[in-house]
């Protein structure tokens, strides 16, 4: 358990925000006659906060949150567009672009080394 405390902060917010994708993904095949998968989903936000709550501890909330989200819409939309059938439009891949930029700004930007 030391060693995930003593996690780089940004790591843990990578995998914070790709277990969101994971979980959010998953909505899409959680329901009551499918109880295994809808515990695999509920575990994986579970695993996404510990490591969110784990980022925060180093990271201001703001950002880490912000990133959080960002890394989950921009999963999630891709995940739809690349595995769902999702339509994949000139302006929605230009919103996920300036998602990515917000993300990468915000890192830029935080005052907290990598």
């Amino acid at each position: 358990m030391s060693a995930l405390l003593s996690l780089n902060p940004w790591i843990a917010l990578a995998i914070a925000g790709g277990l969101e994708v994971v979980w959010a993904s998953g909505f899409k095949f959680v329901g009551t006659q499918r109880p295994v998968t809808s515990l695999l989903v509920g575990l994986t936000m579970l695993a996404s906060f510990f490591f969110l709550w784990l980022a925060t501890q180093k990271l201001p909330i703001g950002t880490a949150y912000a990133v959080w989200t960002g890394i989950g819409a921009v999963g999630a939309a891709l995940v739809g567009i690349l595995a769902y059938g999702e339509p994949a439009t000139a302006v929605r891949l230009a919103c996920i672009v300036l998602i990515v930029a917000g993300i990468v700004g915000l890192k830029l930007f935080s005052g907290v080394a990598a």
